[in-house]
């Protein structure tokens, strides 16, 4: 298997709604953004997979001496072969692969986040990043749609977040702030303990206002000059807006014990129709 086959086994396996986006992309920019993401799995699967802290730590070491690996030319890992190419074809910035590690590590330093501004770190590094590195692959002539990038990352982290909690607390974690839970009354123990009832709703509905005010900014930060290169990522955007709203319609009380999803129809017809312009975030 060659390393851009493992790359793409990889992402095959994660069932993500990036693969629809991927599909209208050349062949060259669909194997950088496959290398890319199968990079983003092995990392993130280091940090589900290990129980020992320090197992994890030290493989997540093990990654950041790998990207050292890959800017000096000699990588060991088949997803860093993929990359090799890529990173000088598309001047992908090293401090960004650290950045996403370092995301990583937080997850195995923290299971909650006393405030936004904490947890806005940890959606830049996990999930900005990752868009800054896809729109230079994607190409892009204005500094300007970097914000752009950024802006839709922590929006598509907030989602993910929101459409997880249950999952997440049956987990021990908890990425809502404490500080928002404390103002409406709402314990740790009541969110592991998967309750249903208005407060849930309450604090549900908060977290997808300010999701979709990063949406918002997202899209108003997107140069003009730059909107046709960057389909892939305003894709990404209507797919992910349209899971948002589907989570506020779909009793958001119960957001502990349900998971909305999107059916592989579905997000082909939002990327398909937002290749045509149509958009759903206004």
């Amino acid at each position: 298997m060659s390393p851009q086959e493992y790359c793409e086994q990889k992402t095959k396996e994660s069932h993500s709604s990036f693969l629809f986006a991927f599909l209208f992309l050349s062949q060259k920019k669909r194997n950088a953004l496959t290398a890319l993401y199968a990079f983003c799995r092995e990392v993130d699967d280091v940090v589900d997979d290990c129980k020992q802290y320090k197992i994890g730590k030290n493989k997540l070491d093990w990654w950041r001496a790998e990207i050292d690996r890959l800017y000096n030319n000699v990588p060991q890992h088949p997803v860093t072969k993929a990359l090799k190419v890529y990173i000088h074809d598309y001047e992908l910035n090293k401090p960004y692969f650290i950045e996403i590690i370092d995301g990583m590590e937080m997850d195995l330093n923290f299971n909650c986040y006393n405030s936004f501004k904490e947890l806005q770190l940890y959606c830049y590094r996990v999930a900005s990043t990752v868009g800054i590195l896809s729109v230079q692959i994607f190409g892009y002539k204005d500094s300007g749609t970097l914000k752009f990038a950024h802006n839709l990352g922590i929006a598509l982290q907030l989602t993910n977040i929101i459409r997880d909690m249950g999952e997440d607390a049956r987990r021990g974690r908890i990425y809502i702030p404490l500080d928002e839970l404390k103002k409406l009354n709402i314990t740790e123990n009541e969110i592991h303990e998967h309750i249903n009832d208005q407060k849930i709703s309450y604090l549900v509905a908060s977290q997808i206002k300010r999701a979709r005010e990063y949406y918002k900014l997202a899209i108003n930060n997107l140069p003009l000059i730059d909107k046709k290169n960057q389909k892939p990522g305003l894709m990404m955007a209507n797919i992910y807006f349209v899971l948002l709203s589907n989570i506020s319609r779909d009793n958001p009380g119960n957001i502990l014990n349900q998971k909305t999803k999107l059916s592989n129809l579905k997000k082909f017809l939002i990327a398909l129709l937002t290749s045509f312009n149509y958009k759903w975030i206004k």
